[in-house]
């Protein structure tokens, strides 16, 4: 009787443990690549893709296009943000390097992550108060309706 529960005790802990781990906050996570700095004076970032240049798949919802549109307004800031879909297994080195091509037209945390950080870079945030709300997981409440308001 009490090896059965020992064991149970044992297994409980166990599972409790494991599944904290696995349930962890965005904060535990590992944080993607950002650039910690905005890029030197007189270094030239490559450019935002123009909305022009979106079609097809890439262009199916001004959600898509109006992205590329604030993207092009504030590069020096997304420049030093990270990306939580983890490009930087494909070469990116910031959420900036989404908006260079059309993968930020195709992947919805780039997307919701460039409409968080436009809209507190307008509420007047700094770019580590912005980092460390896209840090926090804040931009997954950003919605198509919310970001068809930003300008």
């Amino acid at each position: 009787m009490s090896k059965r529960i020992l064991t149970s005790v044992f297994l409980f802990v166990v599972i409790i443990t494991l599944g904290s781990s696995w349930a962890g906050t965005q904060e535990g996570a590992k944080v993607p690549a950002y650039n910690k700095m905005p890029p030197a004076k007189g270094e030239k970032l490559p450019v935002i893709l123009p909305k022009e240049e979106l079609w097809g798949e890439n262009a199916q919802s001004p959600f898509q296009t109006h992205a590329y549109e604030l993207a092009s307004k504030i590069p020096a800031v997304i420049h030093q943000m990270p990306c939580y879909c983890y490009c930087e297994r494909i070469g990116h080195n910031s959420l900036h390097s989404c908006f260079e091509g059309t993968h930020g037209a195709q992947c919805d945390a780039c997307l919701k992550e460039l409409y968080y950080t436009y809209g507190e870079k307008k509420k007047g945030k700094t770019v580590a108060q912005i980092r460390k709300g896209i840090i926090a997981g804040e931009w997954k409440t950003i919605t198509p309706e919310a970001a068809a308001a930003l300008n």
